[in-house]
C-alpha cells in the first residue's frame, strides 16, 4: 500500500495540469481551472462584459424642431432684429406709389444705391405715368443705363406706364392681382409697392430674404412663392412688411452670402447656421456694411431716424 501513494500523487499532479493549455494561468498565478479564468471558455466569459461596456453608444440624433418651437424661434429672431434695426425701411427713394413701382422694377440685378442715384434724373424728365409712356425709348435707355439691362427695363417701364395710363386712369392700383398684370411687375415687386406705398402687408422674397430664411431653417423651399407662403404662416399678417425689411437689412449688413459676420451677429444663438462665417468678433466687425460699418447707406434721402450718412449722388462716390 505504501508503494502506491507516490504514484497517486503523481497522477493527481498530472491531472491538475492536464486541463490547462500550456502557458495559461489562473487569477492566483497557478495553472489549471482555478476560477475558470485559465481556460479559453473562461476567458471568453470574463471578457464579454468588458467588451459590452467598451462599445460606444450610438450618438443621439437631434430631435426635429417642432412646429411650436419653430414659430417661437422665428418670432424671437424677428423681435431681436426689430431691436437692432428699429429704423429698417425700404431702401429705395420714392415720394409716391408710381416712383416706388418704377424704382423697384429698376432694382432688378443691381443695387438700390444705383437705382437711387438714377431715379432723380428719371423722374425729373418723366414725373407721371403719362409722361413716361410717351418717352422716347432711346432717351429713356440712356437715363437708366447705370442700372444695367437698360433695354429690357426701358421696355418694361414704357409698357407699365402705358398700362397705368390706359387701364388704371394713370394711378398705380392697390391690389396685387392688378399689379402683377403690369409689364415687368411680379409678385415680389407688387408686395414691395403694396407694403410700402399702400400699407397692405406683404412679404418681399428677394435674394437676401430667401437666403436667410433658409439658413434659419424657416423653410427649405427655393421657389419664392413657396418661401413666401411658408414664412407668412409663422407670423401675424401685421408683421409681414417690417419682417421683410429687417431680414433684408440683416442680409445686407451682417449675414452676407459668401462670408457672414457670425461673430458680430445679434441672433447667433438662435441661428442653426452659426459658424458658416467668421466667428472671431474683431474680424467679424470688419465685415459689417453700410451704417453698421460706419459707411453711407443706400438712400440719398434716408428716413430721419436713419443712424448712418446718406448715400452720395451719382458720380460723387
Amino acid at each position: 500500500m505504501g508503494e502506491r501513494r507516490p504514484a497517486r500523487r503523481r497522477k493527481a499532479a498530472t491531472s491538475a495540469g492536464a486541463g490547462a493549455p500550456a502557458g495559461t494561468t489562473g487569477e492566483n498565478g497557478t495553472s489549471g481551472k482555478a476560477g475558470e479564468t485559465g481556460s479559453p471558455r473562461g476567458a471568453r466569459t470574463a471578457a464579454a462584459p468588458s467588451a459590452r461596456a467598451a462599445a460606444p453608444k450610438p450618438a443621439k440624433q437631434p430631435k426635429p424642431e417642432s412646429r411650436l418651437a419653430l414659430v417661437r424661434r422665428a418670432r424671437r429672431i424677428n423681435r431681436e432684429l426689430g431691436e437692432v434695426y428699429s429704423y429698417a425701411h425700404p431702401e429705395l427713394d420714392f415720394e409716391n406709389p408710381f416712383q416706388l413701382l418704377v424704382a423697384t422694377v429698376l432694382s432688378a440685378q443691381t443695387t438700390d444705391l444705383r437705382v437711387n442715384q438714377t431715379t432723380p434724373g428719371l423722374f425729373a424728365a418723366y414725373p407721371t405715368p403719362e409722361d413716361l409712356a410717351a418717352a422716347d425709348p432711346e432717351e429713356l435707355e440712356q437715363i437708366i443705363r447705370p442700372t444695367g439691362f437698360f433695354r429690357a427695363k426701358a421696355k418694361s417701364l414704357l409698357g407699365l406706364s402705358a398700362a397705368l395710363r390706359d387701364r388704371f386712369g394713370g394711378e398705380v392700383p392697390g391690389r396685387l392681382e392688378d399689379l402683377v398684370t403690369l409689364p415687368g411687375v411680379g409678385r415680389k415687386t407688387a408686395n414691395v409697392v403694396l407694403g410700402n406705398a399702400f400699407g397692405v402687408p406683404g412679404i418681399t422674397v428677394d435674394t437676401h430674404f430667401g437666403r436667410l430664411v433658409r439658413r434659419w431653417k424657416w423653410t427649405e423651399q427655393e421657389d419664392p412663392e413657396k418661401v413666401e407662403a411658408e414664412v407668412a404662416s409663422l407670423f401675424p399678417k401685421s408683421e409681414w412688411t417690417m419682417l421683410s425689411h429687417r431680414v433684408i437689412f440683416h442680409g445686407r449688413r451682417i449675414c452676407h452670402a459668401r462670408k457672414p459676420a457670425c461673430g458680430a451677429c445679434p441672433i447667433a444663438e438662435l441661428c442653426p447656421a452659426y459658424g458658416e462665417g467668421e466667428t472671431d468678433p474683431e474680424k467679424a466687425r470688419k465685415l459689417l456694411k453700410y451704417e453698421m460699418g460706419g459707411q453711407p447707406g443706400q438712400r440719398l434721402k434716408p428716413p430721419a431716424d436713419y443712424p448712418g450718412p446718406p448715400a452720395p449722388p451719382l458720380g460723387a462716390e
